[in-house]
């Protein structure tokens, strides 16, 4: 394609390349190596299956070397997009966001219970690995890799031991949706039914508030009720009995990668010290509860306002 017809949107941020809007923005033009490559083959094969994703149209390689695909835009802004668009002083999330969520949500959720996937022996525990970074949050924090925080994921990997496997996104939450669908499957995977979906509107509490807006008490029941409702057509079973497992593996992904190396940055440090503190609490409601209530996380600047006074490590 004639590269005058694109124009430069953004570096793609986990991967070597950058995304390129069609001059009519009808098309999304990204560049990348082989996980793009890998990306679009199974973006090809989920799209067959039904899973709201754009349509891959055209892929190759560029003169200098990179992989490139060509696929249908399903918008021009994500539902984060919206929901900073639409703050006017206050924090509290749209309502017409938080309902087109959880329609987006159903819709990938029924795609995904038609589809499941024949588990292999530690299909399970490999999810885990991958999905918690528990490798790397472990490097980074020796301490947390203890008989305690084992046997809660233990624990959760039981719970989750008869729930269905699926193709997964694996980095799923507002800035990857779109009314028309769900974007950026470079992560994917094989996850229990209802990890990508269950924890959208909760997970908005890890960013501890520098998202700018938040979800409501009120918008988080209506998103599980309809996501329960789509698994009980689609299941006999509703998903959201494993939003606390899920949401324990959460607080792994976002301490994974936290811990700065420039001692000089007491920014980096704070936010490291703020998602330790998210996992612990995390870790304590599950273990009393098998549930996590992220309604009860405080904020960065709540946080940071003890840290300084000495009530947290």
């Amino acid at each position: 394609m004639d590269e005058n017809n694109w124009r430069f949107v953004k570096k793609r941020t986990a991967a070597d390349g950058a995304v390129y809007v069609s001059a009519d923005g009808t098309l999304y033009r990204r560049t990348g190596g082989a996980e793009l490559q890998a990306e679009a083959q199974f973006q090809r094969r989920i799209a067959d299956l039904d899973y709201p994703v754009p349509h891959v149209l055209e892929e190759g390689f560029t003169d200098d070397g990179h992989y490139y695909v060509v696929e249908e835009s399903l918008g021009d802004k994500t539902l984060h997009d919206r929901a900073v668009a639409s703050l006017d002083g206050g924090r509290a999330l749209l309502d017409d966001v938080a309902d087109t969520a959880a329609q987006v949500a159903a819709r990938l959720l029924r795609a995904q219970a038609a589809h499941l996937v024949e588990p292999a022996p530690g299909s399970l525990r490999q999810w885990l690995e991958s999905a918690g970074f528990t490798q790397n949050v472990f490097q980074e924090n020796p301490d947390l890799d203890n008989t305690r925080t084992r046997a809660a994921l233990d624990d959760a990997l039981d719970r989750l031991g008869t729930v269905a496997l699926v193709r997964g996104h694996l980095d799923y939450g507002l800035p990857n949706l779109l009314p028309a669908g769900v974007i950026d499957w470079q992560h994917h995977g094989l996850v229990p039914l209802g990890y990508d979906v269950l924890p959208a509107l909760e997970i908005i509490a890890f960013k501890g508030g520098n998202k700018g807006y938040t979800a409501s008490p009120g918008q988080r029941r209506r998103y599980l009720a309809v996501l329960d409702d789509a698994s009980l057509n689609a299941t006999g079973q509703p998903v959201s009995q494993n939003l606390g497992a899920y949401l324990l593996v959460k607080a792994l992904f976002f301490l994974a990668l936290m811990r700065p190396t420039d001692p000089s940055r007491t920014d980096k440090h704070l936010k490291w010290q703020y998602r330790r503190h998210l996992f612990t609490k995390g870790l304590e409601q599950y273990e009393r509860t098998g549930t996590v209530d992220t309604a009860l996380f405080p904020g960065l600047e709540e946080f940071a306002a003890g840290h300084s006074a000495g009530d947290h490590p």
